[in-house]
């Protein structure tokens, strides 16, 4: 019998069980498929070392069983995973400094309407914390230009917002922050 014909055996006979057994250790079933999967592939691979007919559903459960650990440790880091980015997202949503200000709608508003080099130039520069000869490095121009632009940009803001504090959507955080200094 050939090799193919082996397996095909192999897996015809042992299938439903292996999938019982894996359905029984798994909390979705699109898990134990997966399971099961992976098990007859390693099955595939080391067709030459599969044991004899009546001792080859033990060996299916042994490789099954270790992929169902390394389905668990997998499940285990992801979910560590998850929490770090949950937590991370937590952290960079509230040290957002458009979320600090009770007029972020306004400031956001204000943005739109501002020309995109404009908007992006702020926002590189107040929002990511790029000096400006990084902010030149990621629109392609020089730093000239871009402190230029920038000192623009800021007016321009400021022109959207409006000058007075007591005015709704004047936003002295956001217009004042300052550029960082440049490593020389």
């Amino acid at each position: 019998m050939s090799p193919e014909e082996r397996f095909r055996r192999v897996y015809a006979v042992n299938f439903e069980a292996l999938l019982g057994y894996a359905l029984r250790r798994v909390e979705q079933p699109e898990d134990a498929s997966d399971v099961v999967a992976e098990t007859f592939l390693v099955a595939w691979r080391r067709h030459a070392e599969l044991p004899p007919d009546d001792e080859v559903r033990l060996w299916l459960y042994g490789v099954a069983r270790r992929v169902l650990a390394n389905h668990h440790r997998g499940g285990t880091r992801r979910e560590r995973l998850g929490e770090r980015l949950r937590q991370r997202l937590t952290a960079v949503v509230s040290a957002d400094p458009a979320g600090e200000v009770p007029q972020r709608l306004a400031v956001r508003d204000a943005l739109k309407r501002l020309p995109e080099t404009d908007r992006e130039i702020l926002m590189l520069t107040a929002w990511e914390g790029l000096e400006p000869r990084e902010v030149a490095e990621v629109l392609g121009v020089s730093a000239v230009v871009v402190r230029t632009r920038l000192s623009r940009a800021r007016a321009r803001l400021r022109d959207l917002l409006g000058h007075e504090k007591s005015r709704t959507g004047h936003v002295l955080d956001v217009l004042t922050v300052p550029v960082p200094e440049e490593g020389r």
